[in-house]
Parts: structure tokens; C-alpha cells; sequence
């Protein structure tokens, strides 16, 4: 079962912008990407909330996750966000076909 984390990197001065920029821009993004068992890695800004960029992380299974955690990739995300100096909010979602009682909700 596929696990989505959210993450709210906050900063000031447009530096959570200038963070994804860079993540995109030297390549790193894309490095995860490409790790095993990454479905998704993609950069967006709430529209109430310039000073935020949201991260929608998704792998395909917790040892996925853990093996991306352990990567030396894990170490430049470090200094990048020290660099900018970002805060952190995660959130941890499972897929909505786990629970068919919201299937009710969707329009396909």
C-alpha cells in the first residue's frame, strides 16, 4: 500500500521558493524520483501561503520510505534546508481506496 507524506517547508523572504527552485534545478529532485519506489515527488505553493511550499512525497511501502531515508540524498535535503533555513510539518496519509466508505464521495 502506497504511503503519502506531506511536507509544509516554511521559511521567509520566498526561501521555501528558492529551496524547491534549487531542489529542481540541481538535479536532486529528480534523483529521488528515480530512487526505488518513489510514485511521486512534486512541489506545490498554497495559494494562502506564500511563505510555504508543500512537498506530496508518495513511495510505494514503508521499506521504500525507510531505504530513501537511510540515502546519502538525505544528507544534501539536510543542508538545503539549514541553507534556507526551513521549518518542518509532516503529515502521513494512506490512499482513500482503503476505506470504501469515502469511495462516495469521489466523482470518477
Amino acid at each position: 500500500m502506497s504511503i503519502t507524506v506531506n511536507l509544509y517547508y516554511t521559511g521567509k523572504n520566498g526561501s521555501a521558493r528558492a529551496f524547491a527552485k534549487e531542489m529542481e534545478a540541481s538535479g536532486l529532485a529528480q534523483k529521488i524520483r528515480a530512487e526505488a519506489g518513489n510514485e511521486a515527488y512534486r512541489y506545490f505553493q498554497p495559494l494562502d501561503d506564500p511563505e510555504t511550499i508543500l512537498l506530496i512525497d508518495q513511495w510505494q511501502d514503508q521499506p521504500a520510505l525507510d531505504r530513501h531515508h537511510q540515502s546519502p540524498m538525505m544528507a544534501q535535503l539536510a543542508q538545503l534546508r539549514e541553507k534556507y533555513d526551513l521549518h518542518l510539518q509532516v503529515q502521513h496519509f494512506t490512499p482513500i481506496s482503503s476505506n470504501s466508505a469515502d469511495e462516495r464521495y469521489l466523482r470518477k
